[in-house]
């Protein structure tokens, strides 16, 4: 799939007009208690600043490394992502891109050391860091029983005061980020009852209501048919273009990593194989090496690199 020109493909999502609207990491839900319901409404409006306020990277990673078990999956791995920019984790299968997103998130312990606008990761309390980094995570437990809306509505809870609920500002953030990813029909629909391709919609929903200026995706993709996939890394690059959102993904399809990312970051073995351009990431000897596939290596209409593969060419 390469990209479609400015404006996107007839009966794409409109450009955002609000706010950066961004998945609600497991463990911000719970989140400590609110000192006042005042400071809930200012707290997007801070969360928003954080590009302006950090001079550095938004994310970094330096020397991060993560044991499952006996097995070392992440190896000394150092990252910099700047305000604004995409970033794209690609590698082979069991390389390490999702545990580098929990990493980051906080959802697995690791060596090394992480920060999150600017600040050191290990030191943001659940809530806090759920107003800075939205997480959609690859493989979510959405609740069978309850409705698409209301499962989006979880987005909203870093900003919700303590014993409180949501406002009609929520409800309207909620039901914008439906109608952007065609699933206001879908609103009232049981979780248990969607597609495996609307289950990862309403997944992305629930982080795009997040409103956070940061939004992981671990393969955001992911069962979507090609007209869907289009439609859902469009509309994150428009929010990123036109509120300066960061996002950090993980994205299977190499041709799609180089044609949305800025940069790109190859994982192999848990180790950082090479990182920069996507045209400097994804060449035939790089990606036939790491991933063992015979490849060719053509530049797209606006140059960035397509990735084809090379029939009978395995290198395994």
């Amino acid at each position: 799939m390469t990209r479609p020109a400015p404006g996107g493909p007839p009966g794409a999502p409109p450009p955002a007009t609000s706010g950066p609207s961004t998945g609600l990491s497991a463990d911000a839900a719970g989140g400590a208690h609110e000192p006042s319901p005042e400071a809930a409404a200012g707290a997007h409006e801070a969360a928003v600043g954080v590009h302006a306020a950090v001079p550095g990277p938004v994310i970094g990673a330096a020397a991060v490394s993560v044991r499952l078990g006996e097995r070392r999956v992440l190896d000394r791995v150092d990252l910099s992502v700047r305000p604004g920019e995409w970033l794209a984790v690609v590698g082979p299968n069991g390389a390490g891109k999702s545990t580098l997103l929990k990493a980051v998130m906080g959802l697995l312990a690791h060596d090394g050391d992480i920060t999150l606008g600017g600040r050191p990761a290990r030191a943001l309390r659940p809530r806090d860091r759920a107003r800075l980094v939205a997480y959609a995570p690859q493989t979510p437990a959405l609740p069978p029983d309850m409705t698409v809306f209301d499962y989006a509505l979880l987005g909203r809870t870093p900003y919700i005061p303590y014993l409180g609920r949501e406002s009609h500002h929520d409800r309207e953030i909620t039901a914008s980020v439906l109608d952007r990813l065609d699933l206001t029909g879908l609103a009232a629909r049981r979780a248990g009852e969607l597609s495996g391709g609307e289950r990862q919609r309403a997944v992305l929903a629930r982080a795009l209501a997040q409103q956070a200026p940061v939004l992981l995706l671990d393969e955001p993709t992911t069962a979507l048919d090609l007209g869907h996939q289009q439609q859902v890394l469009e509309l994150v690059d428009r929010l990123r273009l036109a509120d300066g959102l960061t996002v950090f993904t993980t994205l299977h399809d190499l041709t799609v990593a180089g044609q949305y990312a800025d940069t790109l970051l190859l994982l192999a073995d848990g180790r950082v194989a090479a990182a920069g351009r996507p045209a400097e990431v994804l060449t035939e000897d790089l990606v036939g090496r790491h991933f063992g596939a015979g490849v060719q290596v053509l530049p797209g209409p606006d140059g960035r690199p397509v990735v084809h593969l090379v029939r009978g060419g395995s290198r395994t």
